[in-house]
C-alpha cells in the first residue's frame, strides 16, 4: 500500500461509525485510482518551463511543447495601452526582467515600453539549470496563442489582479473582456482554462463566456476544496500542492471538481500527489515530470 493510501486509512480511523461507510466508499475509489496505471495525469508547464528556460517567455513555452506538456500554464498582466502581456509579476524587476529602471509597474507602461525590458538575460538563482536567452522579450498573450497550431495542448491562464492594489490591473470586467477577445479571435474557447486567486475575474468570465473552464487558485489555511470551488464558481480547484491529501482529493472529485495542484518540482512531491489521485500537476520541470511518469 502506498503512502497516499496509508495516510487516507489513518484519516478514516478518526471518523465516527455512522460516517465511515460513506468514507470507505470514497476510500475504495481512491485505492483504485492511485493503483490504476491508466489514470492520466495532465502535466501543466508552470510559466512554460521555469526550471529550464526564462519564465513566461516564448522559449519556455516552446520547450514545454517540445517536452510534451498537456497544458501551458502562464500569467497575465495588462499594459497602459490595453495589451494583455504574459508576466507573473505586475512589477518589472530583475532577475526576471531587466530594463531602464530598477522596477516599474507593467500597467503604467505601454507595450512598446515593456518590450524594452530583457526577460531572458539573467538566470533565476532558484533554478540552476535555467538556460539564459539574452534578448528575450515579454510576449503578448496573442503571441503565446499563436503557438496553438503546434499541438493540441491547452492554455491555463491566470489573471494577475489584486483587490488591495487596483492600480496594478484593469477592473475585473475589463480584464476579462480583453482576454476573452483574444480567446475568441484564436478560436481557443475549448482549449483555455482561466485561473485566478481573485475570484472576481472568474465570476466575470462566467457572465461573459460561460463555456470557458474556470480554476480556483488557493493558498492558505487547510479548507475543503469543494467549498473553495463553489465560492469561486469554478469547474476545478487548484490548491497549493502542500494542501493536497487523498481525502480532500476524493471529496473534490466526488463532487465533480478535478484537482490541479501547484507547484510541485521534486520526485517525492510528484509521487505523493500521484498517490493522492490528483487530476493534474503544475510543475516548473514538465520534462522531468513526464520522464518520471514514464518510469513509473
Amino acid at each position: 500500500m502506498n503512502f497516499g493510501v496509508c495516510h487516507l486509512a489513518v484519516e478514516l480511523a478518526s471518523y465516527s461509525s455512522h460516517v465511515k461507510p460513506f468514507l470507505l466508499a470514497i476510500f475504495s475509489i481512491g485505492v483504485l485510482v492511485a493503483a490504476d496505471p491508466t489514470h492520466h495525469i495532465e502535466i501543466h508547464g508552470h510559466r512554460g518551463a521555469r526550471a529550464m528556460r526564462p519564465e513566461n517567455t516564448i522559449p519556455a513555452f516552446e520547450y514545454a511543447i517540445a517536452a510534451g506538456v498537456d497544458v501551458l500554464e502562464l500569467d497575465m498582466a495588462v499594459t497602459k495601452d490595453g495589451v494583455v502581456v504574459v508576466s507573473h509579476d505586475p512589477i518589472l524587476h530583475p532577475p526576471v526582467c531587466s530594463g531602464p529602471k530598477p522596477e516599474v509597474a507593467i500597467h503604467t507602461l505601454t507595450l512598446a515600453e515593456v518590450k524594452q525590458w530583457d526577460c531572458g538575460k539573467i538566470q533565476n538563482p532558484a533554478f540552476t539549470k535555467q538556460q539564459t536567452i539574452p534578448g528575450t522579450r515579454m510576449p503578448t498573450l496573442e503571441e503565446v496563442f499563436n503557438l496553438a497550431p503546434k499541438g493540441t495542448f491547452k492554455f491555463n491562464i491566470e489573471t494577475k489582479i489584486f483587490p488591495d492594489h487596483p492600480e496594478l490591473a484593469p477592473p475585473p470586467d475589463e480584464f476579462v473582456r480583453l482576454v476573452l477577445a483574444l480567446i475568441r479571435k484564436h478560436h481557443l474557447e475549448s482549449r483555455v482554462i482561466l485561473q485566478s486567486f481573485d475570484f472576481r475575474t472568474l465570476h466575470e468570465m462566467k457572465k461573459q463566456a460561460p463555456e470557458i473552464k474556470l480554476a480556483a487558485l488557493y493558498s492558505g489555511p487547510p479548507k475543503s476544496f469543494v467549498e473553495i470551488a463553489k465560492e469561486a464558481g469554478a469547474d476545478m480547484i487548484s490548491p497549493e500542492f502542500k494542501l493536497v491529501t487523498p481525502l480532500r482529493v476524493r471529496e473534490s472529485q466526488t463532487a465533480g471538481y478535478p484537482v490541479v495542484p501547484w507547484t510541485a518540482d521534486t520526485p517525492d512531491d510528484w509521487d505523493r500527489l500521484i498517490a493522492a489521485g490528483v487530476d493534474a500537476i503544475i510543475t516548473d520541470d514538465p520534462a522531468g515530470l513526464i520522464a518520471h511518469l514514464k518510469r513509473r
